[in-house]
């Protein structure tokens, strides 16, 4: 199976995917890349057993072509079944399903990490994002409207959420 658990030496390959979306102005609210140094702590915050960070690695090289993260909601000990998702592809392999395997991925693990709802905040004008995380049975919980400024264009957020099965 091409996914695996992130291992510091994938750091590079993932802010490298991560800051190709930066440009495009609808994947994420940084409006400047960040450097490696930038994500050592938000890396070192991923725990496999409960808080994963999960890479999909290319066959033939076993470089990382995408990856998903699972962080906490909120921080408070209310929200501990509770986790967000971020999901990133690299340009070049995205609309292979490499998105939508990882999201496959993390529901069938929901039960192990102990996790009940999963949430992703996508911004309204992302459609594609949206398209994704509805085929995997995420729905529209909310809608946070022009909360986020990118290039003096006001953006709305989308919440969406799933109950894990």
């Amino acid at each position: 199976m091409p996914i695996r658990t992130a291992q510091p030496a994938d750091l590079p390959d993932i802010v490298a995917i991560y800051n190709d979306s930066v440009p495009g102005r609808t994947a994420t609210a940084d409006t400047a890349p960040v450097t490696v140094a930038d994500r050592q702590n938000w890396f070192a915050e991923f725990d496999p057993a409960t808080r994963p960070l999960w890479v999909w690695c290319n066959a033939q090289n076993q470089a990382p072509q995408g990856w998903l993260s699972l962080r906490s909601f909120y921080g408070r000990p209310a929200y501990h079944a509770t986790v967000e998702v971020g999901v990133y592809v690299a340009p070049q392999a995205q609309r292979q399903g490499i998105g939508g395997t990882l999201l496959a991925h993390a529901l069938q693990h929901a039960g192990i990490l102990g996790i009940r709802t999963f949430l992703a905040f996508v911004f309204g004008h992302n459609a594609p994002s949206i398209a994704l995380f509805a085929r995997a049975g995420f729905a529209a919980w909310g809608r946070l409207p022009r909360v986020a400024e990118l290039d003096g264009v006001e953006r709305d957020l989308v919440i969406l959420g799933l109950r894990a099965a």
